[in-house]
């Protein structure tokens, strides 16, 4: 890995503050075109997502960018360093949105790696390395597409990350055909994402930094702008969860004779809650969230004891014995209550997604950039999913930078300062300049 260390520009800094406006103007055109209701939407592979696409290639082209377009769709704009052999450097983030989403969540990343280059040449700045702004396609994937897939498709099918199949096992919400067939129809080639070899190779470049905006509360309830992000959460997940008790009548069948499904999820529920607060008071990091939770609806009754629930699990950690011990303290308590109180638990499919910690020295280098600035800062993980995962993953080093947002994400509420946005684009402009500006 290159040398980290940070070393600020004043003429650099002083042209990202200049290009406020700029930033402005792009997130409202943004806004304008993919405005649903009180929110956006851009929906992967479609005309939402590809109108965001082409109002930011019609930027980059303006700054003089080569622009193109990859087997997967993602864009690329790449500004040239003076070593066209040494590796590049990657900014970016995705465009598409949530169904009646906010106007930052993606957009951020992609327009503060605008502003980052567009502030170098403004600054008269040409770096040694190539550094390439890119946006990826179907970051949303868990909105946008069922049936079996690992999230992330854009920025995972540059990386060859994507699963044997996922290109027809990923179905589109909107349209019931495939992700194969979406990518065909919207003009680009997943049959080249199938071939080989990957079209972002780790040999090819030295690093990935993402600006996100924070989809949590925390940086708005500490006051500070900025975050520095050490790692992002992986995740265990039950899909399509369900017990099964026995429909009864709710006056006739006394308590120990019921299969009453709602109160046997119900002591789930509860041991769950238990051992997070217990780990979490042993400073393990650790989120928990039964996200569905759902009797039939078309047979239950006032009068009838429930038969059956279904439901979803999230568990997040940075730490993957935390998940390894949150799953089986899962199941222990399942087959508990299933002994308790004579129901079935189904757990299967049982989706594991590992953590994915970030390059220390990028962490480093990015912590040290804020300092330098005098932007405070918060190191923290990240609970969401992001591209700069998959780039971790796939051995390229990688770190985020999140922005101070209140009202949370993916609703139309997002409600992140352009001037934090700001904040957060001089550190990433400073520390691409840092490492991309030497040999």
């Amino acid at each position: 890995m290159p040398d980290l260390a940070f070393r600020p520009s004043p003429a650099l800094d002083a042209a990202v503050i200049a290009r406020e406006a700029f930033v402005a103007s792009v997130f409202e055109a943004l806004r304008a075109e993919s405005a649903d209701g009180p929110g956006v939407t851009r929906t992967s592979y479609m005309a939402g997502e590809q109108r965001a696409h082409d109002r930011i290639a019609e930027l980059a082209r303006g700054l003089g960018l080569a622009v193109s377009v990859d087997a997967a769709g993602n864009l690329a704009a790449r500004f040239s360093g003076r070593r066209r052999d040494l590796p590049a450097w990657i900014t970016g983030s995705h465009l598409d949105s949530v169904h009646i989403g906010g106007n930052f969540d993606g957009a951020a990343g992609v327009i503060a790696g605008l502003t980052a280059i567009a502030a170098m040449i403004d600054a008269g700045l040409q770096p040694e390395r190539d550094i390439v702004l890119m946006a990826f396609r179907a970051e949303e994937s868990s909105s946008w597409f069922v049936g079996r897939h690992g999230g992330h498709l854009g920025s995972r099918a540059a990386l060859g990350l994507l699963w044997e199949g996922e290109l027809d096992s990923a179905i589109h919400v909107a349209t019931g055909r495939s992700l194969r067939a979406m990518m065909t129809e919207a003009g680009f080639d997943p049959a080249r994402i199938e071939a080989g070899p990957p079209i972002l190779r780790p040999v090819d470049y030295a690093g990935y930094v993402e600006l996100h905006i924070e989809q949590g509360p925390i940086l708005e309830n500490r006051d500070v702008p900025v975050g520095i992000v050490t790692g992002i959460r992986g995740a265990y997940r039950v899909r399509n969860g369900r017990v099964r008790g026995a429909y009864s009548h709710s006056g006739a069948v006394p308590h120990e004779y019921r299969q009453d499904a709602v109160f046997a999820m119900s002591d789930l529920v509860m041991a769950l809650d238990g051992e997070w607060a217990r780990r979490r008071a042993a400073g393990e990091d650790l989120v928990v969230t039964v996200g569905r939770f759902a009797t039939e609806a078309d047979r239950a009754a006032l009068t009838k004891v429930p038969g059956q629930v279904d439901f979803t699990i999230d568990i997040r950690s940075q730490s993957r014995d935390t998940l390894d011990g949150m799953e089986a303290f899962l199941r222990g308590q399942a087959a508990r209550i299933e002994a308790e109180r004579g129901v079935a638990f189904t757990l299967e499919p049982f989706d594991r997604s590992s953590p994915s910690p970030m390059a220390p020295a990028l962490v480093a280098a990015l912590e040290a950039g804020a300092d330098g600035l005098g932007i405070a800062r918060l190191t923290m993980a990240s609970g969401g999913g992001h591209d700069a995962q998959d780039f971790a993953d796939a051995g390229i080093p990688a770190a985020m930078i999140f922005v101070r947002n209140d009202k949370g994400s993916h609703n139309p509420d997002e409600a992140m300062e352009i001037a934090d946005f700001m904040q957060a684009t001089r550190v990433l402009a400073n520390v691409l300049w840092a490492q991309a500006g030497k040999a």
